[in-house]
């Protein structure tokens, strides 16, 4: 018999709908999950069991009156440590940060998610301040793969990751900066979309500025759409955020990718060395589209690397949260931390917004690409998941966590909605995704492409992790 842990949201929906189970026993057994996994992977830095149980009995109750307060009540979320969760801590993974609040706020996503009736389970792990593309932090320690403990869950939300694979919970809360939902998605297994830049609301503002998108982290992407319908509403303390969207993400979910037109780019046009059994995995699922009447073109978009402009932009948004924090607290930072802060606060006003030109630049390459093609496909890493506790893999090209991500970070630049899907495993049974990309504002033909490949059986082939 299923565990009530391993269904998805909407199953969990139908399920409190017809009366086989409550909230109540949903939540239990999510308790009881993170419980079993959580030592061996430190997906969870904090874990509110009394409070979800007391959230889970009003959901219950709700049902048996016929009065659900929103699309997902009842439904267990975790948070990445990285947005506000009003009543506890948010530490961002730093000794720097006082837990003691006070803490009266929740993040917009959150604010939406619990007046939906969301069952908010705990908060996950995330590097300090989300700086970096693997999940360790001097206040919580190393978060490690579901799929083999001693690589590296990814990042920045690991911690969302690891336990949506585990089935501690169908879906979790997790920012993108860089790659931080997509990344660690494909590294566990799981589906991750960082939707159009301003498509859900952030508050407080990111130190990284727009680049940061916060975006659900689940098992497939009919409960990231279900998901994105209650996250996208709209919150008056961002001001860079999108109106509400005119219809429901659900909507043409199943249309399927007939007639779309896909720009399949294996390596940026040779300028990245994928894996062989990544790259083989990506092409399978590109084929799978393909049979499915897409129109797919091999097709590279006509772009440099970008890195040298994200790291002006990436490094000085972390000098300004350095420059924030108590006297005397830059030395308990993590040590990678203190040397991007060093560099980011030596670069001039001029060579921000050089790096800004580069942006705009490369945001109108990328405009006039998608009146070309509709998606753009690639592999969301050239690799699969390395040694925990490093922030790039033995033998990388460059000392820093980009030097490894080259698919990510650009889109982050262009605000791009962008999304990992699960495609194969290595021979070490480790997953690998592939990326979908879109024009801004169309999160609905990413979401379409993304349901095609599960409806496809394409992420079938990642089987879920054996531990627990």
């Amino acid at each position: 018999m299923t565990d009530l842990y391993e269904l998805s949201a909407r199953d969990l929906i139908a399920g409190y709908r017809g009366g086989a189970f409550t909230p109540v026993d949903a939540v239990r057994s999510v308790l009881d999950r993170i419980e079993a996994v959580n030592g061996a992977v430190n997906a969870f830095c904090r874990i509110d069991g009394e409070q979800a149980l007391e959230q889970a009995a009003a959901s219950r109750d709700r049902w048996a009156r016929g009065e659900p307060a929103g699309p997902v009540d009842g439904v267990p979320v975790s948070v990445k440590d990285i947005l506000l969760m009003r009543g506890g801590p948010t530490l961002r993974g730093s000794k720097a940060v006082d837990p003691a609040g006070p803490w009266p706020e929740d993040a917009p996503a959150v604010a939406r998610l619990r007046e939906s009736g969301a069952v908010l389970t705990g908060k996950t792990t995330t590097p300090e301040f989300g700086w970096k593309g693997v999940t360790d932090a001097p206040v919580y320690g190393v978060t490690r793969n579901p799929y083999d403990t001693s690589r590296t869950s990814g990042g920045s939300s690991g911690g969302s990751a690891a336990a949506v694979a585990l089935g501690a919970g169908p879906l979790s809360l997790g920012t993108d900066g860089g790659g931080s939902v997509r990344i660690p998605a494909a590294f566990c297994g799981i589906f991750a979309l960082k939707p159009t830049y301003g498509r859900v609301p952030l508050y407080p503002a990111s130190a990284f500025g727009t680049l940061a998108h916060v975006g659900p982290m689940t098992r497939d992407a009919a409960d990231a759409a279900l998901m994105m319908d209650v996250i996208s509403g709209p919150d008056a303390r961002d001001w860079s955020a999108l109106a509400p969207p005119a219809g429901s993400f659900q909507d043409g979910l199943d249309d399927g990718v007939a007639g779309l037109r896909v720009a399949y780019s294996p390596d940026f046009g040779g300028a990245v060395r994928v894996d062989p059994a990544v790259a083989a995995g990506v092409r399978r699922a590109v084929e799978a589209l393909a049979e499915r009447g897409a129109l797919v073109e091999e097709a590279d978009p006509p772009v440099s690397d970008p890195v040298r402009a994200f790291h002006v932009l990436w490094f000085a948004g972390a000098a300004r949260v350095v420059e924030q924090l108590p006297a005397g607290a830059v030395d308990a930072l993590d040590p990678g931390l203190r040397e991007i802060c060093a560099e980011g606060a030596a670069h001039s006003a001029l060579e921000y917004l050089a790096a800004v030109d580069v942006r705009m630049a490369l945001g109108r390459v990328m405009g006039a690409f998608h009146e070309t093609y509709d998606l753009l496909v690639t592999p969301t890493l050239p690799l699969t998941a390395f040694a925990a506790g490093r922030e790039t893999p033995s033998g990388a090209a460059g000392e820093r966590w980009t030097s490894w991500t080259p698919f990510t970070y650009p889109f982050n630049l262009t605000q791009q909605p962008a999304a990992s899907v699960p495609c194969g495993t290595d021979a070490d049974g480790l997953p690998y995704g592939v990326q979908l990309v879109a024009a801004r504002h169309r999160d609905d033909l990413v979401l379409r492409a993304a349901q095609a490949l599960y409806t496809s059986g394409v992420p079938g082939s990642v089987p879920a992790p054996a531990l627990g």
